[in-house]
Order: C-alpha cells, then sequence, then structure tokens
C-alpha cells in the first residue's frame, strides 16, 4: 500500500517543480510592468521636486521682506555709505524687464523710497544702496510683478516696482518707476518653475505676507 503513494508524491513533486519556473515571455511582461511604474514614479518624484523648489523660492523672497520690515521698524543702519535720513528705509525690488532670475534688498539712503543702484550691477558694500543680490536657481524665474489696488483694478509692472518699509509703521509703500503708487491693496509677485508650477507671494499694504 506504501509504495504507490509515495509514487503519487513523487508525481505530484515533479509536477510542481516543473511549474515553479517562469517562461521568458512571462519575465518580459514583469519587466516591462516595471520599467512603466519606474517611469511613472520617476516622473512623479520631477513633479513633486519642482513643487518643492518653488514652494522654497517662496519662502526665500517673502523672508527677504519680513528681513526689510524688521530692519526698518529696528532702525538698523547700514554697515557703509551716507544717508539723508536717521534712520533709512529698507525694501526689495524686482525688476523683471531687466532680469527675471534675480532680485535685490537694499537700504533706501537717500529717503526716494525706491532703489537707487548708481551702477547697473549690485555688489554689496560698493554698489549704492545695494545690501544683497539674491539670485534664483534651478531654472526657476519671476514671471510676473503685478500691483492689485483697493479698487479692483490690476496693473503688472514689467519694468519693476519697489516694496520699501520705513520706521516706526511695519506698513508697505510701494512705488513703480515714478513716485510712489497709492491705494495699493497689495503687490504680487509670481514665480514659475520649468515645468510650470508657480506660487504666489503677496506683500499686503497693511505688511502681512501671503504665500499661494
Amino acid at each position: 500500500m506504501k509504495k504507490p503513494i509515495l509514487k503519487i508524491f513523487k508525481a505530484r513533486t515533479k509536477s510542481v517543480n516543473l511549474q515553479a519556473g517562469m517562461s521568458y515571455a512571462e519575465l518580459i511582461v514583469v519587466l516591462g510592468i516595471f520599467s512603466v511604474m519606474s517611469a511613472i514614479a520617476i516622473y512623479n518624484y520631477g513633479a513633486f521636486q519642482a513643487k518643492v523648489d518653488i514652494k522654497n523660492l517662496a519662502n526665500d523672497i517673502a523672508l527677504k521682506v519680513v528681513q526689510a520690515q524688521k530692519d526698518a521698524s529696528f532702525g538698523k543702519l547700514p554697515l557703509y555709505g551716507s544717508f539723508g535720513v536717521n534712520k533709512p528705509s529698507y525694501g526689495v525690488h524686482f525688476n523683471r524687464g531687466l532680469d527675471t532670475k534675480s532680485f535685490v534688498y537694499f537700504a533706501d539712503l537717500d529717503a526716494s523710497k525706491v532703489y537707487t543702484p548708481g551702477t547697473l550691477t549690485c555688489v554689496p558694500g560698493t554698489t549704492y544702496e545695494c545690501l544683497e543680490k539674491i539670485g534664483i536657481k534651478k531654472g526657476n524665474y519671476i514671471s510676473d510683478i503685478s500691483i492689485f489696488y483697493k479698487d479692483s483694478s490690476v496693473i503688472s509692472y514689467p519694468n519693476g516696482f519697489y516694496l520699501t518699509f520705513t520706521r516706526p509703521s511695519s506698513e508697505l509703500t510701494v512705488a513703480g518707476t515714478g513716485p510712489v503708487l497709492n491705494n495699493v491693496d497689495y503687490a504680487q509677485i509670481t514665480v514659475l518653475s520649468p515645468k510650470g508650477i508657480s506660487a504666489k507671494i503677496k506683500v499686503y499694504a497693511s505688511g502681512r505676507i501671503q504665500i499661494n
């Protein structure tokens, strides 16, 4: 009685062993599925990294505006230069028409509410009013700078505007290429990544800053 059972067991074991392997066609299918899933994962990671980079850039711009508020309210004096006011204003200058890959942090030494470079290049410590030129990396850039007015009108300023703060108030002063702009609700800087992902930095007249 034992011998037939043993034969049946060996036959079944042999059958299982024959089916345990993977055919060439099955291997190709599995590798194909793996390749598709890997491509999707890499694409999603690239989009995710672009979102992180553009948010980091928006945060850097917002932090530089906050620094201007603090330096102005604390009455900080720059390390160099002569100025016509005891406590200068501080601000951030954007000029999309001239340069979409950088912006300037400045001290308003002549109380004009605008950035007076003296020269076209910003060399901290030697160029009039320039404290720092912040470069934008990883292919990101400033795509738009606009003013939203309290009457609901919107005007784009491709040739630049100046966001300044003066002691003791933390409220925002906005100037275009001409005089100070009135009736401003907020200034908006839009940054864009090569993948088309954007972020908006809103600086309200009250001094409040928002990132969207």
